[in-house]
């Protein structure tokens, strides 16, 4: 009798250690294996990486610096991080990377929770069982499968591994966005409909989990802004206007508490900056990289209204092939069905809301980049998992011509997928940085791993379409096969790319480090690579041009006391400035395309 009493706790036990591996070995795969083993990538990480090395060298905490000029591109909270992980752990890549894996994982664990709570789509062929407290052991079955298989779409896609090993603000935005609408929708869910505020009152202390949505907000826009709370607010908007339920919610969220929580959070630094740098720092952050970016083009990042189909599709692959059937089966057209529905009943409808406010947003806004959609991928997560997991546990699973459809997308991407790593050397384009890539990548095993890799996981795919009972395993399949790509494929392209590309400059810094004199500038001319100011830890002049080095020449030839300079660049660009009059110069290193040369101008 003691063991049949012991045995649900037993495995309630086994299943949150089964949860608990699943959740490491995703995140270790995606986001912490070889995190720190390769170079920042020019042209943005080092701008983020650097900036944050200023902050622990002049203890100015307040306004970012980026080779002595301010960078006011992004508020504070990401240089911080990246400065409190060199002082852990020393200035280093994994420093640098570090939150943005760490936000990865949080919003990765933050989704299993999630949808192992809330993770079922509703059953319209029975609403009583929707309402039913305590779900059956069909549904909890689907619930756990869902937060497995959900939380594995949210590490293991392109969109996320890209930005969640890149130190850059994108990922540390989604992080704070994402874990503060879970914790919305928690507050949201667990507050039964008899326990919501009469009235409208705003006043009071909400529930643990809205002060948690508040905390995280204003991370958020101590990230990047306003959009970490306007993307929010659209989306919470419009959920709980479709739902109904918006003047109840707002009772409950006690906005004047919120708002002070929120305000004690991000406006301290505003104020701090705005009196440090008057109002060119207003015209920079609010109006050139916030305002401008959305009403017009900036740094040339035009695309066509139809530029954010193509990113989810790609950078989301192979999951995205089901997000026109799973947005379709949550039926959102059906107002007065998701308004009867118990609120722990609406996650579904909630992650339709969040996905579409983001994706129309940015399709709206004119300067349009990849990691801009990045916030959806949470709710594309979701919607997917919960579909493949409502499939999954019917035991009498029906051909769904839908889904039929998807799963033939998904063999022909595979198919596309592996027929384009194959020819991949005739695809690669032309690199200043790295002249002979297309010779490189085909002498290389990845052509040829990416082709097995995709060509396995076809075959796949291609036999258990035969039959629908096999079509369960399909999502399986997927999964297994995509972190095969990451292994076997992703990361050792990472570090080829990095051989050939970024290693030669940070091997050249060091350089630079070891034969620098006393006030000798360091002058880089053709490329503008911030790497090079991060790895010699100095100030380094650019020059994109022969002409503008030549003003600079011409003014500043006795700038250091031997009136020499070390002058970094292709050897073309080198042979155009050794025009000038030179006293004398000599090649001191060569790291792959870039020359390092000290020369001395004639008087």
């Amino acid at each position: 009798m003691q063991q049949k009493q012991n045995y649900p706790r037993y495995r309630l036990k086994k299943y949150w250690i089964v949860a608990l591996s699943w959740l490491v070995v995703i995140n270790l795969i995606a986001f912490l294996w070889h995190l720190g083993s390769t170079s920042l990538v020019d042209e943005t990480e080092p701008l983020f990486a650097e900036a944050a090395r200023q902050m622990t060298v002049t203890n100015d905490w307040i306004t970012p610096y980026f080779n002595g000029v301010t960078r006011f591109d992004k508020p504070p909270l990401i240089y911080w991080l990246m400065a409190i992980a060199y002082k852990l752990i020393g200035v280093n890549e994994w420093a640098v990377r570090l939150p943005s894996a760490l936000s990865a994982i949080a919003l990765t664990m933050m989704g299993f929770i999630t949808l192992q709570r809330f993770g079922i789509l509703s059953d319209r062929r029975d609403p009583a069982q929707n309402n039913q407290q305590k779900p059956s052991q069909q549904k909890q079955t689907q619930l756990s499968l869902a937060a497995f298989i959900g939380s594995g779409l949210m590490a293991l896609n392109p969109h996320t591994i890209i930005w969640g090993r890149t130190g850059v603000s994108d990922m540390l935005l989604s992080g704070c966005m994402g874990c503060a609408l879970f914790c919305f929708f928690w507050g949201y869910a667990t507050t039964e409909e008899n326990q919501v505020v009469s009235g409208n009152s705003w006043l009071g202390m909400p529930n643990k989990w809205y002060l948690a949505f508040y905390v995280l907000l204003g991370l958020a826009v101590l990230t990047k802004g306003p959009v970490g709370i306007v993307l929010p607010g659209l989306i919470i908007g419009s959920f709980l206007l479709f739902t109904g339920r918006f003047w109840q919610v707002v009772a409950e969220l006690k906005l004047v508490v919120g708002a002070l929580i929120f305000a004690v959070i991000t406006i301290p630094w505003f104020i701090l900056v705005w009196l440090r740098n008057g109002q060119a720092y207003f015209d920079s952050f609010f109006g050139y990289h916030n305002f401008e970016r959305f009403t017009d083009v900036v740094n040339g990042h035009a695309a066509p209204w139809y530029f954010y189909f193509l990113i989810v599709l790609g950078l989301f692959a192979p999951w995205s092939v089901y997000l026109p059937v799973a947005i379709a089966k949550t039926q959102w057209w059906r107002r007065n069905y998701w308004r009867k529905q118990l609120r722990s009943n609406q996650l579904g409808i909630f992650a339709f809301c969040w996905f579409i406010s983001i994706f129309a947003f940015f399709s709206v806004s004119v300067t349009k980049l990849p990691s801009y959609v990045l916030p959806l991928v949470p709710a594309a997560s979701i919607l997917i998992a919960m579909l493949w997991s409502r499939f999954i546990v019917d035991s009498k699973p029906k051909s769904d011509r839908s889904l039929l459809v998807s799963i033939l997308f998904n063999l022909v991407l595979a198919i596309a997928l592996a027929i384009a790593f194959y020819i991949s050397p005739s695809l690669v384009g032309k690199d200043p940085a790295t002249p002979k890539l297309s010779r490189l990548v085909a002498d290389s095993s990845l052509p040829i791993s990416g082709t097995l890799v995709w060509g396995l996981l076809a075959c796949a795919i291609a036999f258990l379409a035969t039959k629908v009972k096999y079509w369960r395993w399909i999502i399986v399949a997927n999964l297994i096969g995509f972190m095969a790509f990451v292994s076997f494929v992703l990361l050792p392209t990472v570090f080829f790319i990095d051989t050939h590309r970024q290693l030669p400059l940070k091997e050249l810094a060091q350089t630079i480090n070891q034969v620098q004199q006393e006030s000798e500038p360091i002058v880089m001319v053709g490329f503008m690579k911030p790497s090079l100011v991060f790895y010699t830890q100095k100030p380094v002049l650019f020059f994109k041009n022969r002409e503008k080095f030549t003003t600079y020449a011409k003014e500043n030839g006795d700038l250091s006391k031997s009136g020499k300079t070390l002058l970094v660049g292709r050897p073309k660009d080198i042979k155009k400035v050794l025009d000038l009059e030179i006293e004398d110069y000599q090649p001191i290193d060569e790291r792959g395309v870039y020359t390092l040369t000290r020369i001395k101008l004639s008087e």
